[in-house]
């Protein structure tokens, strides 16, 4: 099914209009006379749309139609009639001495090339096929002296121009296409046989190879196989190769310029030259991405699909902003949408996860993953601009690595993370561990992004112990947890959580400055896990440091306001320590980190948004009242 999906968005994107050509990135054009002059070497690198503004933006080289070659795998072969400088200038860009080609290895290639451009010469007689066959020839004779362009890169494309045609490749010239098309209709070695396609269900013959894609987070830069066969391991009923799933080559074909055209950050719009197609994938970690898309009757949703988890509020249309705050949209579209999360691995692709389901359930849930994930903020504004409307799917991703690190997110949770999102099921109680460990090994952090990871993690554990509770009702021994504090939550890892924040303050206010390490920088992974033991040292030195902060006047009503909320929690607790629990499971360490977060956020609320909270709180106890008892809520 995955196949025929992207079979069906090939056609729907046309984006094998011509099957026998192909969109590439030419990096360099060589312009050449009659004579086989070399009139110049022109870059055709730009800044696509989406560097601009960015502080160092990454040029690209534009995309050319060119004849569609096979990949590469191993031995030496040309491409026709454009290649890498080895080949098509038989010159190695590499600096390093070490790293050079050796010159007959170089001289291979260059001959390899030169040959082809002869067959098509031989074959069409085409004049800008002649004047690029006497640049070789020159060139290969040392008449011709050139240097490659400063920044050419080992896989950067070359093609040609011949010049009376200005800005026309040698390819594009009606007897050079001709004849491309006549060689691609040649059947492969073996492979003239017609057998049922599983992929287009129509007869034809097989196809040779599988196109490499490119693109792919952990692969090779030389692409890495959809479909191979390339161990007996893989081979059954003693069919050989690809027989063993028989594909056939244009739909091979398509299979893999669509996959290629989800993977590529800015695909050229075959229907629109100059014009590139929106983004469909969304780098989850180091080496794992995820690509959505849509037919063309829910394509617009799957254009905002991106932007929407990486919240970015310039590309997303009101329509979609509403599913930040959790609220359906008003959508009925029963399109299908699809999604696959996939990495690269040793010139493989590692298929992680496969959604096929409908736009409008899509959206449902979106909405559900952000109601899940609301939760208040402790990180302040960066300079100059306000904090995006929700946490961006890698900001979440990345709280779970070792110091934002990408490399060290596991590449299954972040597909389980994306599931669970799209579908709306549980998320995996691996999210909850990998949160715990992390608030723990980053508790004493204080540098900006340190904070927004802080926030991540406390909104990935509000969302995983909300949907365990949605889905285990019956055993789940807690209530919802809400957005930001509540203080009707009497879980007692929830209050603990709140008690630590409280002690935190207590100690500012009385040593100000003067901590070389605070009590969440000491005790704050030991209070977590087993609680009793840590919380008897640290009320006696509560009381120490609310005396201290007493005869400070200009803290002193601080001081008290806090020791109230102390006693109240200690109160609730059990009145003394000894009575605390001797140890937390994993989701009272959970609401722990939960009521910390909270009681922070409070603790520096101004009085007017304080008041706020408390009213729409009481609102919000008389709703749920009501609708036990069947009261009317108070005015």
């Amino acid at each position: 099914m995955i196949l025929q999906a992207l079979y069906q968005l090939a056609e729907t994107e046309h984006l094998m209009e011509d099957p026998d050509f192909e969109w590439k990135p030419l990096a360099w054009l060589i312009t050449v006379g009659d004579d086989g002059s070399l009139l110049g070497v022109h870059g055709t690198h730009t800044i696509p749309s989406s560097e601009e503004g960015k502080k160092k933006p990454r040029p690209r080289p534009a995309n050319f139609l060119v004849p569609r070659e096979p990949g590469r795998t191993s031995g030496d072969r040309a491409f026709f009639l454009f290649d890498k400088a080895e080949y098509a200038l038989g010159r190695d860009p590499e600096t390093d001495p070490g790293k050079r080609r050796e010159p007959e290895k170089l001289a291979t290639r260059f001959a390899l090339f030169r040959q082809r451009a002869e067959e098509c010469l031989a074959a069409t007689g085409d004049e800008g096929v002649r004047a690029v066959c006497r640049f070789l020839d020159r060139l290969g004779r040392g008449e011709i002296a050139i240097s490659l362009p400063e920044g050419c890169a080992g896989n950067d494309l070359f093609g040609f121009v011949y010049a009376p045609d200005v800005d026309q490749l040698v390819t594009s010239r009606p007897k050079v296409r001709e004849h491309w098309r006549s060689l691609r209709a040649l059947p492969a070695e073996g492979s003239d046989e017609l057998q049922l396609c599983l992929v287009s269900g129509r007869l034809a013959p097989r196809a040779g190879t599988v196109p490499l894609i490119k693109n792919v987070p952990g692969g090779s830069t030389s692409g890495v196989a959809l479909v191979s066969f390339n161990s007996n391991a893989f081979e059954s009923y003693g069919w050989a190769g690809n027989d063993n799933a028989h594909i056939s080559r244009e739909a091979a074909e398509a299979c893999s310029t669509a996959l290629n055209r989800l993977l590529h950050p800015a695909f050229p719009d075959p229907t629109q030259p100059g014009q590139t197609l929106p983004s469909r994938n969304l780098r989850l970690s180091a080496d794992t991405a995820v690509c959505f898309w849509a037919p063309t009757a829910g394509d617009d949703f799957a254009s905002q699909i991106i932007a929407l988890l990486e919240a970015n509020p310039e590309s997303v249309r009101e329509l979609y902003r509403s599913l930040w705050t959790g609220k359906e949209i008003d959508l009925e579209d029963p399109a299908a949408f699809y999604a696959l999360t996939l990495s690269g691995s040793q010139g493989r692709l590692i298929l992680r996860d496969w959604l096929e389901t409908h736009v409008r359930d899509v959206a449902t849930h979106l909405a559900e993953h952000f109601r899940d994930l609301a939760i208040v903020r402790n990180t302040p504004p960066p300079k100059g601009r306000p904090l995006a409307p929700a946490l961006a799917f890698r900001v979440l991703l990345r709280s779970l690595a070792i110091r934002g690190d990408d490399k060290s997110v596991p590449a299954a949770l972040a597909g389980q993370l994306v599931n669970a999102a799209l579908t709306g099921i549980a998320y995996p109680i691996s999210i909850l561990q990998r949160a715990l460990e992390r608030a723990r090994a980053e508790i004493g952090r204080s540098e900006w992004a340190d904070l927004e990871r802080r926030d991540a993690r406390a909104a990935l554990i509000k969302a995983v112990l909300n949907r365990r509770r949605r889905f285990h009702q019956a055993t789940a021994p807690y209530p919802e947890v809400t957005e930001a504090m509540d203080p009707n939550n009497a879980q007692p890892g929830y209050l603990l959580g709140r008690l630590m924040a409280l002690l935190e303050r207590t100690q500012q206010l009385a040593l100000g400055g003067d901590v070389n390490a605070s009590v969440v920088d000491r005790f704050f992974s030991a209070a977590s896990a087993t609680p009793r033991v840590v919380f008897i040292r640290l009320l006696k030195n509560f009381r120490h440091h609310v005396r201290k902060a007493k005869d400070d006047p200009r803290v002193a009503g601080g001081a008290v306001l806090v020791e109230r909320q102390v006693d109240r929690i200690v109160h609730d607790l059990g009145d003394r320590a000894e009575n605390f629990p001797s140890s937390l499971s994993l989701e009272e360490q959970g609401l722990f980190i939960l009521g910390y977060h909270h009681q922070r956020h409070e603790l520096f609320l101004d009085k007017e948004e304080r008041t706020r909270r408390r009213r729409e709180q009481e609102t919000l106890t008389e709703e749920t009242l009501a609708e036990t008892t069947g009261a009317e809520p108070q005015n």
